[in-house]
């Protein structure tokens, strides 16, 4: 599995950030963990879907708390 620090690289201050909770789904990882960044638009309170930082990735923000990135898996 791989960690918060390879999944975002070094833009986004993670060494702060809770450890994520990984799941593998086939060929796509499920990664948990609370929002850490601060997000300078209006941000839907339910859910708010994303691109990820990188290809390829999918972010959902759940309740403006719980993000979930939709990845391949390495």
């Amino acid at each position: 599995m791989s960690t918060l620090n390879t999944l975002y690289g070094p833009r986004f201050g993670q060494q702060y950030a809770p450890t994520p909770f990984m799941l593998r789904l086939g060929r796509r990882e499920l990664s948990i963990t609370r929002d850490f960044r601060k997000r300078f638009y209006p941000v839907n309170p339910i859910l708010e879907c994303d691109t990820g930082v990188d290809a390829g990735h999918l972010e959902v923000l759940l309740f403006g708390r719980w993000l979930l990135v939709l990845s391949k898996a390495r």
